[in-house]
C-alpha cells in the first residue's frame, strides 16, 4: 500500500506511525520530584525526537498542492529522489545467517567479502574525480575555474590564457601530487598488513577456490611456525587447541580496549578428535547468525551429521575468535565464518572521511566575502560608467579585471605551507618517530578544545606492579617486601618440619583456625594466610612453553612435576591478578600448575602443595568480586576465598573498622585496591551449598538471580585477611602532559572499554582528575525516569568530574541527549567506561554537533579507530597494541607525552603561520585590485588591465611568493616558552588570529596602500606618465617586501635570502621584460628608458611612495605593541 502512495503521504504515514508507536512504548510515570530538564508533563511524555517529527507531520498535513511545494516541498522531493538514486547505486548486500561446512569452501551458498584491511580514500578510477571534487567544492577554486573558462570567450578575454590557466593548473598539480603521495603511503601500509601469511589447514594439493569462508586456519604464538602473539585475521569459530584443557587465552585489547585476557573454549566435539586430520574426515558444519556489531554476543550451533545420533552443540561468545584479537597461549585452530567488512572489528570501524580544517573553512567564508566585494565593486564601476554600450559585457569584464581580489595562489600557498609543517613535525628530534599521515590539517592541532583519549596503552603501559599489603595493624610497601619473604620462608619451614615428624598432623596455626577458640594471631601467621589466599584466589594459569611438535601442538614441561621457573608465564583475565600472583612468587609462594580441577603451589623449600578446585565464582561488574572454594589435599580442609572491591566487600567481612580509611589512603596514592577474605567450611556446609548451587544452575527462569542468591548465602561473616594495592604503570610524563593540556584550556575525556573501578583509579593516578576535585559516579540507569533523576542529582554538583558507564550513557543519550552533553561539557573531566568502539565515535560526533568545537581523539588500539576517524584530528600511538590505530590516524606518535609538544609548539605555530600567510596572500590580491580600480577610475572607468601577462603571473610567484611563503618559518615565541606557558594555546581557540576583524583590518590596509601607490605614481610622475606601469609596479613590489619584513616576528636566515632573491629577480626582469613595463614605447628607444629608471629622481620618488604607504602602518603597529601588547610579547620582553 505504501509503495503505491505518493512520497509525501508515505512520509506522513511513517511519521505518524513512529510517533504513535513511541507513545505505546513509553509508559513510565512522569511524577518525579524535580523537573528542571523538561518543565511540563507533556514534554516529559514525548521523546526528544518527537519534537522534530510531530511538527513536521502537522505541517505536511496542512500544506497541500502548490503551497506545500513552494514552502519547501520541492526540496523534500529533490532530496528524496537523490537519496533513492544513491541507494540504488550503493545498495548494500543484505546480511544473512550462514552455514559453513568445515574445510569445504565450495559449499558456500554466497560470495563473501575479501579479507583485507583498507584505509585508502580512493581507488584507481575514483582518484582524479575525487580529488577534483574535493578541490572544486571550495568556492575559491571553483571561482577561478569559471574565470579561466571565461577567457575562451573572445568578448570577455582581457589577457593571455596562461595568465589564468597556469596558476590554476599549478594549484591542481600540487594538490594531486600531495594526495597521490598520501594515498600511495596508505596503500603501502595496507599492503604490508594484508600481506601477512597464515597457515591454512587443508588436505588438498592446491586450493583453487579462492574462498576463505569454511577454511580451517592454524594460528599459534609459538616461534616454530609463526611470530609470537599472532593476530587473528578474520572471525572464526574455535575448533581445537593444543592446550590439554581444551581452552586458551586471547588478548582483545585491539577490539574492546581491555587488557584482560579472555578465556576461550574449543568446540568439544572437535577438541575430542584423536588427530588433527580428522577434521576433514567428519561431516560437520557451523551455523552462524548474520554479522552484527555486538562484540560481546554470538549465537550459533555446531552440527556433526556423520555420528549416530547427530551431534548438536550450541555455540556462544566463548567459542569465537574475533578478528584483531591475539592468541595468547598455545596453538589455535578455527574455521572462518566472517571475513572483511563483515567481521566484528570492521563493522565497529567507521569509514575514513576527508577531513577539512577549520582554518580552511574560515578562509572559504572570507573568499565568499571577497567575491561579494568583487561583485559590488564591478557594479559600482559600471554604474559610474553610466551603463554605456553593452553594459553587461563591461560588467563581466570588470569581474574578470578585479578577479585578483580573490587570490588563486592562496590555496597553493596554504598547501605548500601544510607540507612544510608536516616536514617540521617529522624532523623534530624532541618527538622522534612522529609521522604525519594526513598533511591537510596540521592547523587543527592548534585549535583543539576537547581531547578524547583511550586509557589502555595510551595513558598506561599495561604493566601492573604490586605496591602495598595492609593487614590492618601493619602495612608493607615495596621497601619492606623482604620481611614478608622471611615470614613466608619461616612459616613453611616450620610446616615442613612438622609434617616430616607426623604426616597426618597439621600445622599448629591451622588447628587453631579449625578447632581451637579464636586467639590473637601473630603477624607471621597473618602474613602466611594472606599470601596463601592471594596465591589461591584467582583465575591465573601458569604456562610453560617449549618446542612444538610437527602438528604445532605445544608441549608443556609438566611431566613429573618438573616446573621450570625460566619459561613460565602467567595468563589471566585480569592484569591485576597476574600482578598479585607474580608478587606471591617473589615472596616465595609460586603458582606452578593449574587445570580445571586443581592447582599446585611451590613453597620456598620446593615442596609442591596441591589444592583441589571445587567451585569458582568469576568476577562480574555487578558483583565486583570473585571467589573460589578449594580443598587442601594434605589436610582435607575446605576454604572459601574471596577478593573484590572495597564497596562490595565491606558488608561481607568482619572486623572492618580500618578498611574504609586505608582504602581511601591507597586510592589517594593512585593504587587499585582489593580486599581479600576467607571462610572455613565443614564438609556438611559445603555439600549443602553444592546441592543448592547445582539446583540453581539448572533453573530455566531467573537462573542468574537464583545462582547469585545461593552464593550470597555463603558470603557471610567472612574473615578479613588483608588489603592489597596494585599500581597500573602510567606512560612516561603522563601527569605533567595532562596538566599542560588542562592549563591550555583543553578539556580531556577518557573513553575506555575497561571497568569503572579501573578507569576511576587511572583518572586519579594520572591526575586527569585533580586531588581537589570531587568525582560524581553516575549510577547505573536503565529507564528514562532513572536517567532523569540521576541527571537532576548531577546538575546540583559543581566542578566535579563525571564517571559514567557505556550502558548508562546510552540511556541518557536516548532521552536527554542535549541536557546530558550540556552538563558533561561543564565538567573539568569526563570518564566513560565500558565504551564500545561505536560509542566512542558517537561521543566524538555529539561534541562536534552540540558544541561546534574542534575535537581530537588519541588511542593505540583497533577499538579506537572509529573514534580517531570521527574526530577533527586523530592521533594514533604506535605501541604494544599494534599499528591499526596508528595507520588510520592523521598523526602518529610513539608516546603520549609527545602530544604536548605536538599541540603547544607545532599546532600553535601551524595555525598562527597559516593565518598570517592566508591573510597576507589576500592582502596581496586586494592591493593590486585597488590599484586597478584607481587606474580605471582615472581613465573614465575603462575596463583595461593595468598590468598584463607575465607581470601578473610574476607578481604572485617569483616577485613576492618566496618572502610571503617564508612566513611559515615565523614564530612569536620560542618552543620552550610555548611549553612553559601553555596558557598561550588558549588564545588560539578564540580564533583571533584569523577573524572578520583581522580580515577587515587587512582590507583597510590594502585599500590605503593601493590608493597611495597608484595616486602617488600618477601625481609624482605626471611628466613621465608613459612610465606609470614601471613606477607603480616597482613601488608595489617594494611595499610587499617591506610589509613581509614588518610582519615577521622572529627572523630566519632563509627569510633574508627570500627577500633579497625576490628583489634581485624583479630588478633583473626590468631589463628583460621592458615591453610589459611600457619601456621602449617612446621614440628615444629602450636604452634611454633603462637609464631613466636608474636616475636619482626615479629612485627617490619610488622610495617616497613606498615609505608613505608603509611608515604609518609601522607607527600604528609600534603604538599598539607599546600600549596594548599581545600576550606572547609579555613573555619575550
Amino acid at each position: 500500500l505504501c509503495h503505491s502512495m505518493p512520497i509525501k503521504e508515505r512520509t506522513i504515514i511513517c511519521l505518524v506511525y513512529f510517533c504513535d508507536r513511541r507513545y505505546q512504548v513509553e509508559d513510565e510515570s512522569s511524577h518525579l520530584d524535580e523537573m528542571p530538564l523538561m518543565m511540563s508533563e507533556e514534554g516529559f511524555e514525548n521523546d526528544e525526537s518527537d519534537y522534530h517529527t510531530l511538527p513536521r507531520a502537522r505541517v505536511s498535513h496542512r500544506k497541500r498542492g502548490l503551497e506545500w511545494f513552494i514552502c519547501g516541498g520541492w526540496k523534500f522531493l529533490c532530496a528524496s529522489c537523490c537519496d533513492w538514486l544513491i541507494n540504488i547505486c550503493r545498495r548494500k548486500k543484505e546480511l544473512k545467517a550462514r552455514t559453513v561446512w568445515l574445510g569445504c569452501p565450495e559449499k558456500c551458498e554466497e560470495k563473501y567479502p575479501r579479507n583485507a584491511i583498507k584505509n585508502q580514500k580512493y581507488n584507481f578510477f575514483t582518484f582524479i574525480p575525487g580529488v577534483l571534487y574535493e578541490q572544486f567544492k571550495f568556492f575559491l577554486n571553483l571561482y577561478f575555474l569559471v574565470v579561466s573558462c571565461s577567457q575562451f570567450v573572445p568578448a570577455l578575454k582581457i589577457g593571455y590564457l596562461y595568465t589564468y590557466w597556469a596558476p590554476l593548473g599549478f594549484v591542481l598539480a600540487v594538490t594531486m601530487v600531495r594526495e597521490a603521495v598520501d594515498e600511495f603511503r596508505r596503500y603501502q601500509r595496507d599492503k604490508e598488513m594484508n600481506s601477512q601469511l597464515y597457515s591454512k589447514l587443508t588436505i588438498r594439493v592446491a586450493d583453487l577456490t579462492g574462498h576463505l569462508i569454511g577454511m580451517i586456519f592454524f594460528l599459534t604464538n609459538i616461534n616454530m611456525l609463526f611470530p609470537q602473539n599472532q593476530r587473528i585475521p578474520s572471525d572464526m569459530v574455535f575448533l581445537r587447541t593444543s592446550e590439554k584443557t581444551g581452552s586458551c587465552f586471547i588478548r582483545t585489547d585491539q577490539l574492546d580496549g581491555e587488557t584482560d585476557w579472555k578465556l576461550k573454549v574449543a568446540v568439544s566435539c572437535t577438541q575430542r578428535l584423536p588427530a588433527l586430520g580428522d577434521l576433514f574426515s567428519i561431516s560437520a558444519y557451523v551455523y552462524a547468525q548474520k554479522p552484527q556489531l555486538d562484540i560481546h554476543s554470538f549465537e550459533g550451533t555446531f552440527t556433526r551429521e556423520d555420528s549416530d545420533p547427530t551431534v548438536h552443540e550450541s555455540l556462544s561468545i566463548e567459542n569465537t575468535l574475533w578478528a584483531s584479537t591475539v592468541v595468547a597461549s598455545g596453538t589455535v585452530i578455527g574455521v572462518v565464518i566472517y571475513t572483511g567488512k563483515e567481521t566484528r572489528s570492521v563493522m565497529n570501524t567507521s569509514n575514513p572521511k576527508n577531513k577539512v580544517g577549520l582554518l580552511d573553512l574560515e578562509l572559504n567564508q572570507l573568499t565568499k566575502a571577497l567575491f561579494l566585494a568583487l561583485v559590488a565593486l564591478s557594479i559600482v564601476m559600471v554604474t559610474l560608467q553610466g551603463f554605456v554600450g553593452p553594459w553587461y559585457r563591461n560588467l563581466f569584464r570588470f569581474l574578470l579585471l578585479f578577479s585578483y581580489i580573490i587570490p588563486i595562489s592562496l590555496r597553493v600557498n596554504l598547501d605548500m605551507g601544510k607540507a612544510a609543517y608536516g616536514w617540521m613535525i617529522m624532523k623534530d628530534d624532541n618527538i622522534p618517530g612522529t609521522v604525519v599521515r594526513t598533511s591537510t590539517i596540521p592547523e587543527e592541532l592548534g585549535r583543539l578544545v576537547y581531547l578524547l583519549t583511550d586509557k589502555t596503552g595510551t595513558l598506561t603501559q599495561n604493566e601492573m606492579i604490586f605496591k602495598r599489603l595492609h593487614l590492618g595493624t601493619v602495612s608493607y610497601g615495596t621497601d619492606t617486601m623482604d620481611e614478608i619473604q622471611n615470614h613466608i620462608v619461616n612459616s613453611y619451614s616450620q610446616m615442613h618440619s612438622q609434617s616430616s615428624g607426623n604426616s597426618t598432623s597439621s600445622t599448629p596455626s591451622r588447628k587453631v583456625q579449625s578447632s581451637a577458640p579464636k586467639v590473637r594471631k601473630t603477624v607471621s601467621s597473618r602474613i602466611h594466610e594472606a599470601v596463601k589466599a592471594i596465591a589461591l584466589c584467582h583465575n591465573v594459569t601458569p604456562v610453560y612453553e617449549s618446542h612444538a611438535g610437527v602438528t604445532g601442538e605445544t608441549e608443556y614441561a609438566e611431566v613429573d612435576q618438573n616446573f621450570s621457573d625460566e619459561n613460565r608465564t602467567y595468563q589471566a583475565s585480569s592484569p591485576d591478578e597476574v600482578a598479585l600472583v607474580q608478587w606471591t612468587e617473589s615472596v616465595g609462594l609460586t603458582l606452578v600448575n593449574r587445570d580445571l580441577t586443581s592447582m599446585q603451589l611451590k613453597s620456598p623449600g620446593g615442596q609442591i602443595l596441591t589444592y583441589y578446585i571445587l567451585q569458582v565464582f568469576p568476577f562480574t561488574s555487578e558483583s565486583k568480586r570473585m571467589g573460589i572454594i578449594v580443598r587442601d589435599e594434605s589436610t582435607g580442609e575446605i576454604t572459601f576465598y574471596m577478593k573484590g572491591a572495597d564497596v562490595a566487600m565491606s558488608t561481607i567481612v568482619q572486623y572492618n573498622d580500618w578498611l574504609e580509611e586505608e582504602c581511601g589512603n591507597m586510592a589517594r596514592e593512585g593504587l587499585r585496591t582489593l580486599v581479600v577474605a576467607k571462610k572455613s567450611l565443614t564438609e556438611e556446609q559445603y555439600q549443602d551449598f553444592e546441592n543448592r548451587y547445582n539446583q540453581a544452575k539448572l533453573s530455566i527462569h531467573d537462573r542468574a538471580l537464583k545462582v547469585a542468591a545461593v552464593v550470597e548465602s555463603l558470603e557471610r561473616e567472612m574473615e578479613l585477611l588483608c588489603l592489597t594495592g596494585v599500581e597500573d604503570q602510567l606512560q612516561a610524563d603522563v601527569r605533567p602532559t595532562l596538566e599542560m593540556l588542562r592549563n591550555a584550556g583543553i578539556k580531556i575525556w577518557m573513553l575506555t572499554g575497561d571497568k569503572l573501578e579501573t578507569a576511576t583509579c587511572i583518572a586519579k593516578s594520572s591526575h586527569l582528575v585533580s586531588r581537589t576535585q570531587d568525582i560524581h559516579i553516575f549510577r547505573p540507569v536503565i529507564s528514562r525516569g532513572e536517567a532523569h533523576l540521576e541527571l537532576n542529582a548531577f546538575r546540583r554538583k559543581h566542578d566535579c568530574a563525571l564517571v559514567i558507564s557505556g550502558d548508562s550513557l546510552e540511556v541518557c543519550l536516548k532521552y536527554y541527549e542535549h541536557e546530558f552533553v550540556e552538563l558533561a561539557c561543564q565538567c573539568p573531566a569526563v570518564v566513560c567506561c565500558r565504551c564500545s568502539p561505536t560509542q566512542k565515535a558517537h561521543i566524538v560526533k555529539l561534541l562536534q554537533h552540540h558544541t561546534g568545537k574542534r575535537t581530537c581523539a588519541i588511542g593505540d588500539g583497533g577499538n579506537d579507530v572509529s573514534m580517531i576517524q570521527a574526530a577533527d584530528c586523530g592521533i594514533g600511538i604506535e605501541g604494544k597494541e599494534g599499528k591499526q590505530a596508528s595507520l588510520a590516524a592523521d598523526f602518529s606518535i610513539t608516546q603520549f607525552k609527545h602530544i604536548g609538544r605536538l599541540l603547544m609548539v607545532h599546532g600553535r605555530n601551524s595555525y598562527k603561520r597559516s593565518a598570517a600567510l592566508g591573510q597576507f596572500v589576500m592582502h596581496r590580491g586586494l592591493i593590486i585590485s585597488t590599484m586597478q580600480a584607481v587606474f580605471s577610475s582615472v581613465f573614465y572607468f575603462a575596463s583595461i588591465p593595468l598590468y598584463q601577462g607575465f607581470l601578473m603571473v610574476g607578481y604572485a610567484t617569483i616577485y613576492t611568493m618566496f618572502p610571503v611563503f617564508s612566513l611559515v618559518l615565523d614564530q612569536d615565541v620560542k618552543p620552550e616558552m610555548a611549553l612553559l606557558y601553555p596558557e598561550l594555546y588558549k588564545d588560539l581557540t578564540k580564533g583571533r588570529s584569523l577573524s572578520f576583524k583581522t580580515f577587515l583590518i587587512w582590507v583597510l590596509i590594502s585599500i590605503y596602500q593601493g590608493g597611495i601607490l597608484m595616486y602617488g605614481a600618477l601625481l609624482l610622475f605626471e611628466s613621465e606618465f608613459v612610465h606609470v606601469v614601471a613606477i607603480s609596479f616597482t613601488a608595489l613590489i617594494l611595499t610587499e617586501l617591506l610589509m613581509v619584513a614588518l610582519t615577521i616576528r622572529t627572523w630566519h636566515w632563509l627569510m633574508v635570502v627570500a627577500e633579497f632573491f625576490s628583489l634581485g629577480c624583479y630588478v633583473a626582469s626590468l631589463a628583460f621584460l621592458n615591453e610589459y613595463f611600457g619601456i621602449g614605447r617612446v621614440s628615444f628607444g629602450a636604452f634611454l628608458d633603462v637609464a631613466f629608471i636608474t636616475t636619482v629622481t626615479f629612485l627617490w620618488k619610488v622610495s617616497a611612495i613606498t615609505v608613505v604607504s608603509c611608515l604609518p602602518l609601522y607607527i600604528l603597529k609600534y603604538l599598539k605593541r607599546k600600549f596594548s601588547p599581545p600576550s606572547y610579547s609579555k613573555l619575550t620582553s
